[in-house]
């Protein structure tokens, strides 16, 4: 017999000793029945359930310390939320609904090349553009769908309002694109940014001749679109 076991015999016939004049409102208290496994930090009696004190306070062991009490179970949570729960941190003593516990939507970020979906300086669709917009609609239908973001962006030729409009011209295109093709429209929302977040810095500075020029500055004229869902 472990000096433990018979720590506990000993505490269990101190309470039965006791147990004929505890107080009513001991028998109105829920039984704590805990796993039975690893480091257990109360006395238990042979149904594994915590003995209580006439006061109905559990009866803690030598190897009682806030961290067993926090991670020994008694159900699905740990059975300091029974005897200690001004010791317990209280977020491990809340029983998460199935709408807490339901996984977090993901997002899947896809960059469009402006250049595949328009013609410089247009809100066109192309053929190209469209095909992979279809293949971003497929993507969609795959997922319980939150929202569509489409941002379109220009280079910085031509004037800051144009620009701004034109980018505005591009997200819309690719929204109706999308809606034609069974997205909610609700679900698809659009934003123009210009030429305000370009992603070639400095490096098109010194190219010299328009379509140079053009040809360098490709990578800004893009729409970004993000679907946010989850699988």
């Amino acid at each position: 017999m472990t000096k433990q076991t018979k720590k506990q015999m000993l505490m269990l016939a101190a309470i039965a000793s006791i147990g004929l004049s505890a107080p009513s409102a001991f028998a109105q208290v829920n039984d704590v029945v805990v796993a039975g496994k690893g480091e257990i930090p109360y006395v238990i009696d042979a149904r594994n359930v915590v003995a209580r004190s006439g006061a109905g306070l559990c009866w803690r062991t030598g190897y009682w310390s806030p961290a067993a009490a926090s991670t020994a179970l008694a159900g699905n949570l740990p059975v300091g939320c029974a005897c200690d729960k001004d010791i317990v941190p209280a977020d491990k003593c809340t029983v998460k609904t199935a709408a807490q516990a339901a996984p977090k939507p993901t997002a899947d970020k896809v960059k469009l090349s402006a250049d595949a979906l328009f013609d410089f300086d247009k809100a066109v669709l192309k053929t190209e553009g469209k095909a992979k917009l279809d293949q971003l609609a497929a993507q969609a239908k795959s997922l319980k769908l939150e929202v569509i973001l489409a941002v379109g962006h220009t280079d910085r030729l031509g004037s800051n309002t144009y620009n701004q409009r034109l980018s505005e011209r591009r997200a819309a295109a690719v929204k109706t694109y999308l809606v034609s093709k069974g997205v909610d429209a609700n679900r698809v929302y659009t934003e123009g940014k210009g030429e305000t977040q370009p992603v070639t810095g400095n490096k098109c500075d010194k190219v010299g001749g328009r379509s140079a020029q053009i040809a360098c500055l490709q990578p800004d004229r893009r729409v970004e679109v993000e679907v946010i869902g989850s699988k």
